[in-house]
């Protein structure tokens, strides 16, 4: 006698895997929400032999790319990440408001930046320097004056002493070179800082991800940096899938980079730009913990 199928087999084999495919939709879905949602903090421990003594153990906090995003009621969440990381300073490497989001204007976004830098003067010093959305936005210089009246420290091409008692770290930080044609250009105003200071530890805090060797080459220790968004898909054995310039599987996109005597780190990011999404790829808090 021929063998016969069931005459509900083909029914059943499609049940399941209709099953199958809701199952696959629902985790991706959930992955999509938490990539794009929930905030993590990764910590970086950099040792160096040219660490004065008192900064062993200095703690900085690094916020890259916020493009107007909030992560709960007045970044609650934010706030309360880099207050647990416990930062001698903050350091915020540029784009904390996007040139086009829909449903947040610009000005809607210096609303909401304004409430979390007031928070966040309250945990740590904090330092910043422009990414290219800020200055994309046509609004930079009232953006920078509002920063500025609440308690940030806006390096375009200055640099500060940090002190603890007798020993002194510089924190530098370069304009986004979508700032003025004329200002000075990275090399010269490194070049200058060395000349003019005796040098022990030197960090730079610049927007782009992508100056790693120049700056090994200027005798700089440490460069904080942003704007890949980690490459905003984060695939196995990837640093990432798309790079700010719309190239695949770019480099540089999230953590420790090392060329010569020169760490960069460079964070994931905490926002996207306006038609950009993550996947396996959290907003982030970078703590960065100096040891000598």
């Amino acid at each position: 006698m021929a063998n016969r199928r069931h005459p509900e087999y083909k029914p059943r084999r499609r049940y399941i895997f209709l099953i199958i495919i809701l199952v696959f939709l629902l985790i991706f879905g959930i992955l999509y929400v938490d990539s794009n949602t929930r905030l993590v903090t990764t910590e970086f421990e950099l040792r160096y032999d040219n660490l004065p003594d008192a900064f062993d153990g200095y703690r900085i906090v690094l916020l890259a790319d916020k493009h107007g995003a909030v992560h709960g009621k007045d970044n609650e969440r934010l706030v309360e990440a880099v207050r647990s990381a416990e930062p001698d300073i903050i350091a915020i490497s540029g784009d904390l408001i996007d040139r086009f989001q829909v449903g947040k204007p610009v000005e809607r976004q210096f609303e909401t930046t304004e409430v979390l830098v007031k928070q966040l003067v309250q945990i740590a010093p904090v330092y910043y320097v422009t990414g290219n959305h800020e200055w994309d936005s046509g609004m930079v210089r009232p953006f920078l004056a509002m920063l500025e009246e609440n308690g940030i420290d806006v390096l375009q091409n200055k640099y500060r002493q940090l002190t603890i008692g007798n020993d002194s770290i510089i924190l530098a930080g370069i304009d986004d070179p979508n700032g003025p044609a004329d200002m000075i250009k990275p090399d010269e105003f490194i070049e200058g800082i060395h000349e003019r200071e005796d040098v022990d530890f030197l960090i730079v805090l610049y927007h782009r991800n992508y100056s790693l060797q120049r700056f090994s080459r200027l005798g700089v220790d440490l460069v904080l940096s942003g704007h890949a968004h980690g490459g905003m898909v984060r695939l196995p054995f990837t640093d990432g899938l798309i790079g700010p310039q719309y190239e695949l599987f770019p480099t540089y996109t999230s953590g420790v980079y090392t060329s010569g005597d020169t760490n960069m780190v460079v964070s994931r990011g905490l926002g996207n730009h306006f038609g950009w999404t993550r996947f396996l790829n959290n907003p982030q808090v970078v703590v960065v913990e100096l040891r000598s």
